[in-house]
């Protein structure tokens, strides 16, 4: 049979569509989606010397694996999503110098500016050690990233967090795979079922000896009885790219509402403190599920965001007051001359829990990271998942 798909140029740009025969032969592993969750599943197969084809819908990555933060944010998970956060970190060193995107050893400052803030640093220092968390007084602080002073009680810097050039690293980390013996993508491509030994698309039917389906917030699209017994929705976000002419923030930054957020963090008798107090002093963030916090870009510009709103199926519109709280929360932390280069709307799927891992045939497997840590977790969840299969 034949399929027509696009192949990669060194940029991970589509390049020129090609007729090529797809093989009645299976393949050892068919992933469907082509996201970092995706892609961190062909990324691991390869290292087993596996042959592998990625299908994808669009022509590249342009959902949440584009949209987000950058930030692989290992310290402040916990359990599970702890050991993946460890494990993906040594991948993305790897990957980003084999594929030729950047990595940065950055870590993570996280802000307090009120006592329960500061308690739930000093529980966190407490169970991790000074390895994993470093505790900074005000003048520590502001001398790692440019904070207004006023206010300012301490934080932490996380050293182990990473920052990712997320505009790139999808797009690199699939021209790195086409390159690989054995490796096959197939962009503009749908994906209209699967079953045991076989995944079909818009193009016609792959052979497969095992499938990985990683569509994200779209499960519901290709196997809606699976994500309605999962109980998936779609987690919409509400993010920013502003211009900060002259600053420089080398780290991640996190607030007090990431601290309602990140596991480690929120289950501290600090956070449930926090929590209370702003019950009545700040609903707007808690109504907005906020998780304030900044990542700077290779060009310089800052990613702000980000708000929360879930549900099967949300309104086709922004909020523009969630933009402008936003953007009062990051003057008040940085000053005001900040301009706004760039609105979006990121989406995940989100589910109890924070990792689907569901059966769907004999050698096919759903999986999605529903919490939002696709970046943080995904080369550590995909080992996991192709030993299971």
């Amino acid at each position: 049979m034949t399929c027509i798909y696009k192949s990669l140029t060194a940029s991970g740009r589509p390049a020129s569509v090609a007729a090529v025969n797809v093989s009645r032969s299976p393949v050892d592993l068919v992933v469907v989606g082509a996201g970092v969750v995706g892609l961190a599943h062909a990324v691991e197969a390869v290292a087993r010397g596996l042959s592998v084809t990625v299908v994808d819908r669009d022509e590249r990555a342009v959902g949440a694996s584009v949209r987000n933060f950058g930030h692989v944010c290992v310290t402040a998970q916990a359990g599970e999503a702890l050991r993946y956060a460890r494990r993906s970190r040594g991948t993305w060193l790897r990957m980003g110098t084999a594929a030729g995107f950047s990595v940065t050893e950055c870590g993570t400052v996280v802000v307090a500016r009120a006592s329960e803030e500061m308690d739930a640093l000093e529980e966190l220092a407490a169970e991790r050690g000074t390895d994993e968390v470093v505790l900074l007084s005000p003048g520590q602080l502001a001398a790692r990233v440019p904070v207004a002073v006023d206010g300012l009680l301490g934080g932490a810097f996380l050293p182990h967090d990473l920052r990712v050039d997320q505009r790139r690293a999808a797009s690199a980390l699939a021209a790195w795979l086409a390159a690989q013996p054995g490796v096959r993508m197939l962009w503009s491509t749908p994906v209209l079922g699967v079953e045991e030994g076989l995944v079909r698309t818009g193009r016609g039917d792959l052979a497969a000896r095992r499938v990985v389906v990683c569509a994200g917030h779209n499960l519901d699209r290709l196997l809606p009885d699976i994500a309605d017994r999962a109980g998936v929705r779609r987690c919409v976000l509400q993010m920013l790219q502003v211009r900060a002419p002259g600053l420089r923030v080398d780290p991640a930054i996190l607030t007090g509402s990431s601290m309602l957020r990140y596991p480690a963090l929120s289950g501290t008798a600090g956070a449930a403190a926090l929590r209370r107090r702003w019950t009545d002093e700040r609903p707007d963030l808690l109504g907005a599920d906020v998780n304030h916090m900044l990542t700077q870009l290779p060009n310089g510009d800052l990613v702000v965001g980000d708000t929360h709103t879930y549900a099967r199926t949300h309104e086709p519109w922004s909020e523009e007051a969630l933009d402008e709280l936003l953007l009062a929360e990051t003057r008040a932390l940085l000053g005001p001359r900040l301009a706004v280069v760039r609105r979006w709307r990121g989406v995940y799927a989100s589910a109890d829990g924070e990792f689907l891992r569901v059966p769907v045939a004999p050698g096919v497997m759903a999986v999605a990271v529903t919490s939002g840590i696709g970046m943080t977790t995904a080369f550590g969840l995909a080992p996991v998942v192709l030993d299971s299969l």
